[in-house]
């Protein structure tokens, strides 16, 4: 008996140190996991907006829904969970801040073990569909597959004018919407559908994922919670079809080319990116715009006005005497509108002289005389002979 007890005491040891080495593996193990902020991707003072955005768009590529060949996706969803929740609590964040990178070696090492025995006590998936919800603006939805889909893109030509001022254009689309025989039900009219035993109407199964008891999508039911009978026969059960749209657009005033903006189309929405034109006149700057205005050799000596081609309407440009090419005027506010801000850009004007290339006589003997008193000359003019005392005599050559 003595010996039977002796047995029985160091086969209950052995039980308790293999006990002890395998919580000691599972903390060591959790203990190398990656930083929590680089699980989210994340620098260690980004706000809790940035964290939750983070958390959304990560979670939504790691979902298992989505990854159903990955063995490895569930278990990534339960650590960005587990990411999000500890980050997202100011306490736990500053917690983690103190204890959660101290390394192996470290005084608060104790601490840190204790911290990470904690682990998460959020259900993945009731945390996502939480956040989900919020980025949605609040709507329901039955079927998990919708927060996944992925908004059709299309791209719409403009005209640079279309684009500066602003203009409701139309775009036909083709497009997934509800199916207007079963109105997105996805059985026929008529019939019913049989309640899912699998989820119990929830739509909704328990997975153990080890550390996790993780709450995924029906595999059954595809979330609905309830089993289609009699598919419709237009969709065949996938309640859209593909129909074809013409959709009213309003684009803003300012848009920019490669800019893209969110259309909404029947109950869901589509992406539409603008493509700009070159305009033949405008140059844009942001919100300002550049021309030019072309004028005459004696409006560049003696000064008037010029008349350049504004966004809006013509605009009359003062010219001083003796305005030098390239000069550039500045109209204020004649811009194009500031895009989510208030206000107008402005425009500025480059002064271009055209030199003609042909004269008569007349133009010709006026800019010889013209030629005979320039006193800053450097080089020569042809036509005007300058003698050695500094007067100038010209050849009148007849054309």
């Amino acid at each position: 008996k003595q010996t039977h007890c002796r047995m029985n005491n160091m086969f209950a040891s052995l039980q308790e140190v293999q006990l002890s080495l395998n919580e000691s593996v599972f903390l060591s193990k959790l203990c190398k996991i990656s930083d929590f902020y680089d699980v989210l991707g994340v620098p260690r003072t980004a706000s809790q907006k940035d964290i939750k955005k983070a958390y959304y768009q990560l979670a939504k590529k790691y979902h298992p829904d989505t990854n159903p060949d990955d063995p490895d996706a569930k278990e990534k969803f339960a650590k960005l969970a587990e990411a999000y929740e500890t980050l997202s609590d100011e306490l736990k964040r500053k917690q983690y801040d103190t204890y959660g990178s101290a390394g192996p070696g470290a005084s608060g090492a104790g601490q840190q073990q204790q911290y990470w025995r904690g682990g998460a006590t959020v259900d993945p998936e009731e945390l996502f569909r939480k956040i989900f919800g919020e980025f949605a603006g609040g709507r329901g939805f039955g079927d998990l597959n919708s927060m996944f889909e992925q908004a059709p893109e299309f791209v719409m030509e403009l005209t640079f004018m279309q684009a500066a001022k602003g203009v409701n254009k139309e775009i036909t689309v083709n497009i997934d919407d509800a199916c207007p025989r079963c109105d997105g039900k996805s059985h026929e009219p008529g019939t019913k559908v049989s309640h899912c035993h699998y989820c119990n109407g929830t739509g909704m199964e328990s997975i153990n994922t080890g550390p996790f008891m993780m709450r995924s999508t029906c595999r059954r039911c595809g979330g609905r919670g309830s089993i289609i009978i009699t598919p419709c026969i237009m969709c065949r059960g996938t309640g859209q079809t593909k129909q074809k749209q013409t959709v009213m657009v309003p684009v803003p005033a300012g848009i920019e080319d490669g800019q893209t903006v969110k259309v909404p189309v029947g109950k869901k929405y589509i992406y539409i990116t603008f493509r700009v034109q070159r305009s033949p006149v405008f140059r844009r700057d942001g919100a300002d715009i550049h021309s030019d205005v072309m004028i005459s050799v004696a409006q560049a000596i003696l000064g008037g006005t010029a008349r350049a081609q504004g966004l809006y309407s013509t605009i009359d440009i003062a010219i001083p005497p003796g305005i030098q090419t390239d000069h550039k005027i500045r109209l204020e506010g004649k811009g194009i509108p500031r895009v989510n801000s208030f206000g107008y850009g402005d425009h500025f004007v480059y002064i271009k002289i055209k030199i003609p290339k042909k004269l008569t006589s007349r133009q010709r003997m006026l800019l010889l005389s013209y030629a005979e008193d320039e006193m800053d000359v450097e080089g020569t003019v042809t036509g005007v002979t300058r003698p050695a005392k500094g007067k100038s005599t010209h050849t009148l050559i007849h054309t």
